[in-house]
């Protein structure tokens, strides 16, 4: 983490609080979740990780979504660089690498979403999100090894994710061009590309990158008129009323924010940023919190009218762990306690309901009043990500911060 003041909040915080915090997320982290995962997840047969698992860490399936193989990846590098150098995170690492180099590529360079255990491709995708993750996946790994090839690698697949994030190079269309729209998903995802770049091996293109996709969500995806922050917009940021354009998707909103409000940081505190980021922390809160239940609903509609999904209002793993990062971040840069408030009511939610006290992890599912959907904890969407990102994240921000307080 780049270590810069967080703003003038020390006297205004719960100290004893954020040094409980620490401790908990640094217990959950490496007591409970990384040790689910691994070392039983190393595929030592045939590269890569088997993450298909039960609530018990049972294999129900072998197969490999490859952009878990490269959140996983980062995810072990990651830790080796800020955390403790362990071998066996380093080992896991490369096992990781270079699965993703040798079996993950076509021969046109895209990557694929889906493979069989050995490799063998299964399912490509139109989006780019696999070459996102594989390239802070590499640059984590190259930052740990020190080896100035692989970084070369890492910024190579950047280049590559700017040329399709910028139209240089085409997806194929999901949809005719009758009602055009575009969606948050790509400049969130290549803001906090570029800043896992610019943290592990650097890349002269981050802060420009960081800044214009910034710009382009307040412009055209913040809506302070309505208290809202859009998931999909026509061409010039209008709202598409039908019902795809109106569909929210509350805490990939607020994923967004912590991104933001992290790139605040990194800027001593821009108050812009900060400003940004807590507005659309704010406005998702609103229209994502549970009221009666608690948690953070999947979908909502920008007009409150009736959500096409049937599962709108389940309680996905991912949009809670979103959450509690972007709340402990708002009450540390700004010191209002009713950010802590919501940190401490997304926490409690969660961990209550979603952690299993007996194996460890998260379930990824619930119905909205909490109860369990299915166990499984790892598929082709869930894995070693999301939760120990917030855990790990979170411990960092608070190490730094209690130690300025002292």
């Amino acid at each position: 983490m780049k270590q810069t003041s967080i703003k003038d909040t020390t006297k205004s915080v719960d100290s004893d609080y954020l040094k409980e915090l620490e401790s908990f997320y640094s217990d959950q982290l490496l007591k409970d979740t990384v040790p689910f995962w691994f070392p039983r997840s190393i595929d030592h047969e045939c590269g890569g990780y088997l993450f298909m698992r039960d609530h018990d860490g049972t294999l129900i399936d072998t197969d490999k979504a490859v952009w878990i193989q490269g959140r996983a990846c980062w995810l072990l590098a990651t830790l080796y660089n800020t955390v403790e150098q362990k071998e066996e995170w380093l080992e896991g690492a490369r096992i990781g690498y270079e699965f993703l180099k040798k079996h993950c590529f076509d021969a046109n360079g895209k990557m694929y979403f889906h493979v069989d255990r050995i490799g063998n491709p299964i399912r490509m995708r139109r989006y780019f999100f696999s070459e996102t993750f594989a390239a802070i996946a590499f640059a984590a790994y190259a930052k740990a090894t020190g080896d100035a090839g692989i970084a070369v690698e890492a910024r190579e697949l950047f280049g590559i994710c700017l040329a399709y994030a910028q139209g240089e190079r085409l997806v194929e269309p999901k949809y005719q061009q009758t009602r055009p729209m575009k969606g948050i998903g790509v400049p969130m995802i290549m803001i906090n590309t570029a800043q896992q770049i610019r943290e592990t091996i650097g890349d002269p293109r981050c802060d420009f990158v960081i800044s214009d996709f910034i710009a382009q969500i307040e412009r055209d995806f913040v809506k302070d008129d309505i208290r809202c922050v859009m998931e999909q917009v026509g061409p010039e940021g209008e709202i598409v009323d039908h019902i795809d354009g109106r569909t929210l998707n509350p805490g990939h909103a607020i994923e967004g924010a912590w991104f933001i409000l992290h790139e605040a940081k990194y800027r001593a505190n821009d108050p812009h940023l900060i400003d940004l980021g807590c507005r659309m922390l704010d406005y998702m809160w609103e229209r994502g919190w549970d009221t009666e239940y608690g948690g953070i609903l999947y979908f909502r509609d920008v007009y409150g009218k009736p959500v096409q999904e049937y599962w709108q209002d389940m309680k996905f793993w991912w949009p809670q762990n979103e959450t509690i990062i972007a709340t402990l971040l708002a009450y540390l840069m700004t010191g209002n306690d009713k950010y802590k408030s919501w940190h401490q009511q997304i926490n409690q939610y969660a961990y209550d309901h979603f952690h299993d006290k007996i194996n460890g992890e998260w379930y990824g599912y619930l119905h909205r009043d909490g109860k369990i959907a299915q166990t499984a904890k790892g598929n082709l969407f869930k894995g070693p990500f999301h939760l120990p990102r917030q855990e790990w994240y979170c411990m960092q921000i608070l190490k730094e911060f209690n130690t300025i307080k002292g």
